[in-house]
């Protein structure tokens, strides 16, 4: 096979970086260090901390003489409300012909406290809709006959195994907003015993952390308020009585992925939500590499990646900070390296390479959502979205994950790349995770813009799968994320020489990406 004039270069770039993996890995995890110090206390959003961190990323991009792209200099300042659930002034029950059961705040159920205000009140009946998955484009429809206005909807973790994970996943990030304009109430989510990624009692840690919606209620997932909330799945089953349901039967047909019937609940809930406000600001940090071809240079390649933690909260064996090491300041510290080697290669980016490290990602990708609605360049100038967030070095990198690379043309360009490097693409092994929805390509995604999440490969029932399956479990989330867990930090820097070359061939390809004919998220271009 004929190599590109684009190829060949890439291959001397591959060549000349493979030698020097492990200072590479050295410099990255010198970032990491910066970032996920306990000095920086959690990068929360809007603290102290987290504005330390946007100073150190700051100072990293005038070292490596990226020019300021945002609004304020470098800084896009992003207005919010911080919600905080009060749940010693909460209190909900299950209310039912035998009368009522009460459920403990948060240990039973926790109350989300992003999207927009919870109502102080509620009691109403409720339905439920299976995997609660609104997909008449692929003959599925939870809601389907069902009576929404009013209802509280409950629904279960998981989908059918014929519809693509993206396109699941892209139903439960619009089921707020659809729910609401169908006039329900509220949402409540079940988890699948065997589906927990995060075990309850972390969810219940964390269940005292602020979360966000954005200050401008133009921006917001709902209009009203919406009560949305998650329940101890070890005890779903109590959603279901005076059914005639077995729940263990209904969770055994989610975990195989089968058809799970809707239908109505014999019990309502009613809860008390006690909640208080405040506004605060936190800004994205945005840099650019201005391209170097005259044609070229007014479009933008996105990089991106979050900044943001779970800053301070609830102590775990007396540690208090969340420090947020592979979630994320790997992936800061990713995008600072691949910003040196593009300085350092001998290609050069014909388009533009625009850095964009978002905040508040933790609280819903809030920061790429203002940016990707709201971008410091013309928004028709942005050609794709490269993103990072948690590629975990925690075992050797032998295949990437490109989620994302199945439904646009860069999937080709990834594809390229692989082959060069022989990093082999595999498919993500856990489609049912959403991980397409939860980093913030999926803004961008949203906007109509191409984007790829780059994380390590792996295939399910292997050691690798149950090495990443242990850290979500033990660390994910926790103040274990820390500068103390095995690292393997030149692993992460051969997945940064992976993206660079990506990015160049994305960058100094004739044509900008474009969506594949058959993805269904082909609609948003615009």
């Amino acid at each position: 096979m004929r190599l590109s004039l684009i190829a060949l270069p890439l291959l001397s770039l591959i060549a000349s970086t493979a030698h020097a993996q492990v200072d590479d890995g050295a410099r990255w995890w010198a970032h990491v260090e910066a970032l996920a110090n306990d000095g920086m206390e959690g990068r929360g959003t809007g603290t102290p901390g987290y504005d330390r961190a946007a100073d150190y990323v700051i100072g990293q991009f005038k070292a490596l003489g990226l020019k300021p792209a945002g609004v304020d200099g470098y800084k896009q300042p992003v207005a919010f409300v911080e919600q905080r659930i009060q749940s010693d002034r909460s209190s909900a029950a299950l209310v039912g012909p035998q009368g009522e059961t009460a459920l403990a705040v948060p240990g039973d159920l926790i109350f989300s406290g992003s999207g927009g205000p919870v109502p102080e009140s509620i009691d109403a009946p409720m339905v439920f809709a299976g995997y609660g998955l609104h997909l008449p484009e692929a003959g599925h429809d939870d809601f389907a006959g069902l009576d929404l206005k009013g209802k509280i909807v409950v629904v279960l973790s998981g989908g059918p195994a014929n519809i693509s994970g993206a396109l699941k996943s892209h139903a439960r990030s619009e089921r707020s907003q659809w729910l609401a304009e169908q006039g329900a109430v509220g949402l409540i989510a079940l988890v699948t015993p065997g589906q927990v990624e995060i075990p309850w009692v972390r969810r219940v840690a964390l269940a005292g952390a602020p979360a966000l919606y954005f200050a401008d209620d133009a921006m917001r997932e709902t209009k009203l308020p919406f009560l949305s909330a998650q329940f101890d799945p070890a005890k779903s089953a109590q959603f279901f009585a005076g059914t005639g349901k077995d729940f263990a039967a209904i969770a055994a047909a989610a975990d195989a992925s089968a058809p799970v019937a809707s239908f109505p609940l014999a019990l309502r809930l009613k809860a008390q939500v006690a909640a208080t406000r405040r506004d605060l600001t936190s800004p994205n940090l945005v840099a650019v590499m201005p391209g170097s071809d005259p044609r070229l240079k007014a479009e933008h390649v996105v990089l991106s990646a979050h900044l943001d933690g779970y800053g301070i909260g609830t102590p775990i064996k007396g540690d208090a900070i969340y420090n947020g090491a592979f979630d994320n300041a790997s992936g800061v510290a990713s995008l600072l390296e691949i910003a040196r080697a593009l300085k350092a290669s001998k290609v050069k980016p014909k388009r533009s390479i625009l850095f964009t490290i978002v905040t508040a990602e933790e609280k819903g990708l809030l920061g790429a959502r203002y940016f990707a609605g709201r971008p410091t360049v013309p928004a028709k100038s942005i050609v794709a979205d490269l993103n990072f967030d948690m590629a975990l070095p925690i075992f050797p990198l032998t295949s990437v994950t490109p989620v994302g690379y199945d439904q646009s043309s860069l999937g080709k360009d990834a594809e390229v790349v692989s082959a060069q490097m022989n990093l082999p693409i595999t498919p993500d092994p856990f489609p049912d995770r959403n991980v397409f929805i939860r980093s913030d390509q999926y803004a961008f995604i949203r906007q109509g813009i191409p984007a790829l999440f780059f994380k390590y490969g792996f295939k399910a029932g292997t050691p690798e799968a149950t090495t990443e399956k242990a850290w979500r479990a033990n660390i994910y989330h926790s103040p274990f994320d820390d500068l103390n867990q095995p690292v393997l930090p030149a692993e992460t820097a051969k997945l940064n020489a992976y993206v660079t070359a990506v990015t160049l061939r994305v960058a100094n390809a004739a044509v900008r990406p474009a969506w594949n004919d058959d993805s269904f998220f082909k609609r948003f271009a615009k």
